[in-house]
């Protein structure tokens, strides 16, 4: 995917089309899925390394690099969006997301105690111009994309799990600080 496949892509925000330029570049270096990665010369990257490494690349360097972490700094920041009880992407709590925002869900896999129950992160791209369905990027060791299971740093399809799965969608929101990073490029081209 090339980002004139992103819907209205020319009109994101700088710093957000900065940032999924970098995140689609990934996807073409047949990085796989590794746990407890956060390093592409590793040969992989788990989710929330995956999101830790790409932020670190937009100058973004007060994320943490657990996903739960990574998830309760935005509720620290107040940009977070809780979603409980949504079987659609058409719910009226979906009316704050935007293309570049981060992606949590809970129940992805056994973890160990966490303060927050969040296992999973990935990034919100928009809709494809070809079909109008929703991409994330990440990492993953089994989502699919066009219905072909996938497992590395990628395109997935972002759809919510079905209620009788153990993983939930947690909620979203935006990166802390990268709408501010645009701003403060932009002084410093003048």
């Amino acid at each position: 995917m090339e980002s004139k496949d992103l819907a209205d892509f020319d009109k994101y925000p700088k710093p957000v089309q900065q940032m999924i330029e970098k995140a689609l570049a990934l996807t073409k270096r047949n990085l796989t899925y590794r746990f407890a990665s956060a390093d592409p010369a590793n040969g992989g990257m788990d989710c929330s390394g995956t999101m830790y490494y790409l932020l670190h690349s937009v100058d973004i360097d007060a994320v943490p690099r657990q996903s739960d972490e990574i998830c309760q700094w935005l509720i620290d920041e107040k940009l977070f969006h809780r979603t409980e009880n949504v079987t659609s992407l058409d719910a009226a709590v979906f009316d704050n997301l935007r293309p570049g925002d981060l992606l949590f869900w809970s129940g992805t896999y056994a973890h160990t105690e966490r303060q927050l129950p969040v296992s999973h992160v990935m990034l919100y791209l928009g809709k494809r111009v070809s079909d109008g369905k929703p991409v994330a990027f990440g990492a993953s060791d089994g989502r699919s994309y066009e219905g072909k299971r996938r497992c590395g740093v990628s395109l997935f399809d972002f759809k919510l799990p079905k209620a009788a799965d153990k993983a939930e969608f947690y909620g979203y929101g935006p990166v802390p600080g990268l709408m501010k990073q645009g701003a403060t490029e932009d002084k410093k081209k003048k």
